[in-house]
């Protein structure tokens, strides 16, 4: 695991300087610490910090094939690599390393961009070609490893991070207000935008050629579901659940290769419980295990952790969070994040690959991805329900199955249906509408526009947009199921843009830790969006079949536990008592004035209504953070981004320099 930079001037007589790439290193040195790598001629300039993982004494990047025609600097992990290493050694390739960077960089060489569809890893790749004079740049199937890029005149500027981009001179950081009014709505901005104008994200599942002055941006994979016309043969729940054992197995094999030991999550759910058991079963011999406990009940899962812990035997490490610890570290959260944030989950996670990285670990296994691709968010039973009671909309009885479906939703059971209807009815039968299943959510979420200042609203409103959300709907995309086009809903957005940025890589790599998910194997996603909708959500029961693997693997008590969402406290943790040094700073009149996002009046009420001890709504704590999220973005990034460091003469700096030469024809 690594991060990378580069540059790419379209005028050769204006090559890249070396310490423009040292300083854009520099700023990700977390990602990579252990050594730094350049690569330079008259035209491109690419970066490498390394996270040592495989080929510890070997894999210094830059990396070059055997006639230095090709030049890679890699992000990620490509976990069937020693499978595609054997097949290129048996057509000629030579490798100097033992690294699946190189391997990377001999698959490229051998088949171009169609070499995509053969890595099952995680990545963020950039390859030089000296003798086409074109630059690759590709990003894994679901977005787990970011790459952003921006354009400054003929100049194209990438980075693994936003602040490794802004150490160039050459760009400053801007508040994007359409993003902002995304993030408000969605939780994210919508892909390819960032919140900030003018630098992009490689989209999931997509690569980009850049070659005399043209930038080709192009899409190689994305979620797919069958047609609800489509007849396949029968199957039985036992053939299935064969089939996913042996992918989840297989999956957890691969991720388990390291030269370095491999840790694991335990969140006390049936997911990351799985992929734990799942590592012993593979041989994983010692298993450290790592999990959050919260000081606050209201969020704690550690007795289940616990209960885990010593059904497998595990070293068992936890970190105590309280509302203060989250607080205090929020800064430094978005300073990772780089992007403002509707929750404080994030934070935990922060502090949790802190102990990861104090306990000597580089490697954790983890369960994201389960809940998208088998049917586990509430939003997917919502959806359901819904469209149950869209049949008989003047239905009470109906409606009351919500309440079932949120009991902990504060005053739900004593209104009653009375409230549900009116929370829940809106767009009740519209139930062909793409975003029938988000609506309510999104709706709900926008309420926290409500204190955009004035000038932001307009400056949405003047955007060639016209402020308008354009999610983007495959062609395929009203001929699949309700629960699969919900299902793609929240893995194009939500797992992507946020659940894998903010909360997955950004905090893992704050503390140099890389995470790796079996569930987000390729070959497991395209299994469960095969799988029959009944077997993801039967009845409002989630997962369904990955249940039948955790009655076989794990205690009752774990595998059969009704789902608790990861949450975090939220406004105790600013506010617990008197508000912590920053945020009365940051939700000042001159602060507020200043950056000029918000509107002061109404933020000054939701304070006064914190100060005072009423109840917040749920709408209102994300608005909180995401101001006050907002309010540090402007801070960091925009107002007072700081000095850009350089690499020390006692960084181990590998550099590769290449003069303009006449190359053998391929």
């Amino acid at each position: 695991m690594c991060g990378i930079v580069g540059i790419l001037n379209i005028d050769p007589s204006a090559p890249p300087r070396q310490d423009t790439l040292r300083q854009m290193l520099a700023m990700i040195r977390h990602r990579g610490p252990d050594q730094f790598g350049i690569y330079l001629d008259e035209q491109v300039g690419l970066g490498n910090a390394r996270l040592s993982i495989i080929d510890l004494g070997g894999g210094q990047q830059p990396i070059g094939n055997e006639d230095g025609a090709l030049w890679i600097v890699f992000n990620g992990e490509i976990f069937n690599h020693l499978e595609l290493r054997a097949e290129l050694e048996a057509l000629g390739h030579r490798f100097t390393t033992h690294t699946d960077t190189e391997v990377v960089l001999h698959l490229f060489e051998e088949s171009g961009p169609e070499c995509l569809s053969r890595l099952n890893g995680q990545f963020a790749i950039a390859i030089w070609d000296r003798r086409q004079r074109s630059l690759f740049l590709a990003r894994d199937r679901l977005g787990v490893r970011p790459l952003f890029y921006t354009r400054a005149g003929e100049v194209l500027i990438f980075g693994s991070e936003i602040k490794a981009i802004l150490a160039d001179p050459r760009v400053r950081a801007e508040i994007d207000p359409v993003a902002l009014d995304q993030i408000f709505t969605f939780w994210s901005p919508l892909s390819p935008r960032t919140c900030f104008r003018d630098i992009e994200e490689l989209p999931p599942g997509h690569f980009i050629l850049a070659r005399d002055g043209a930038v080709r941006l192009e899409a190689y994979w994305q979620p797919e579901f069958p047609v609800v016309s489509d007849s396949t043969p029968p199957r039985s729940v036992a053939e299935y659940l064969d089939e996913l054992r042996s992918l989840l197995l297989d999956a957890v094999k691969i991720r388990l290769r390291a030269d370095v030991p491999v840790g694991a999550y335990l969140s006390g759910g049936l997911d990351s419980s799985l992929i734990a058991a799942l590592s012993r079963e593979a041989g994983q011999n010692r298993l450290d295990t790592f999990s959050i406990s919260f000081s606050d009940p209201q969020f704690d899962e550690s007795g289940f952790q616990r209960q885990m812990a010593k059904f497998l035997g595990t070293d068992h490490q936890v970190v105590h969070t309280s509302h203060a610890d989250i607080g205090q570290i929020f800064p430094e959260v978005i300073w990772h994040t780089e992007t403002p944030i509707l929750r404080t989950s994030p934070a935990p996670m922060f502090l949790l690959s802190r102990l990861v990285r104090n306990r000597n670990y580089k490697i954790v296994l983890s369960g994201e991805g389960a809940d998208e691709f088998l049917g586990g968010y509430d939003i997917f039973k919502e959806a359901k329900v819904r469209r149950f009671w869209a049949r008989q909309p003047d239905s009470t009885r109906r409606a009351r199955l919500l309440e079932k479906l949120y009991p902990d939703i504060h005053g739900l059971g004593s209104s009653g249906s009375a409230m549900l209807a009116a929370f829940f009815r809106e767009g009740l039968t519209e139930v062909e509408a793409p975003d029938y299943s988000h609506r309510i959510r999104w709706r709900n979420t926008r309420r926290t526009r409500r204190f955009f200042s004035e000038d932001l609203n307009e400056a949405v409103r003047r955007d060639p947009a016209g402020g308008q959300h354009r999610v983007f709907y495959p062609e395929k995309f009203p001929q699949w199921g309700p629960l699969e086009r919900s299902q793609y809903l929240e893995i194009s957005i939500f797992l992507s843009q946020y659940l894998l940025s903010a909360q997955g890589d950004r905090m893992g790599m704050a503390h140099s830790v890389e995470g790796r998910f079996p569930f987000l194997d390729y070959r497991v996603v395209e299994f469960c969006n095969r799988l029959p909708a009944r077997l993801k959500l039967r009845g409002l029961q989630e997962k369904y079949l990955l249940k039948q693997l955790g009655r076989e693997c794990l205690p009752p008590e774990i595998w059969h536990r009704t789902k608790r969402p990861y949450r975090a406290p939220i406004h105790r943790s600013f506010f617990d008592g008197a508000p912590l040094d920053y945020v009365r700073e940051l939700l000042s009149l001159n602060a507020l004035r200043s950056a000029g996002l918000f509107n002061p009046m109404a933020v000054a009420q939701l304070v006064a209504k914190i100060a005072a001890n009423r109840p917040v709504s749920e709408t209102d704590q994300m608005a909180l953070v995401g101001v006050i999220s907002s309010q540090l973005v402007h801070r960091q990034f925009v107002d007072r981004f700081p000095q850009v460091p350089v690499l020390g003469d006692g960084d181990d700096v590998k550099v590769v320099h290449r003069k303009r030469e006449r190359l053998p024809s391929s």
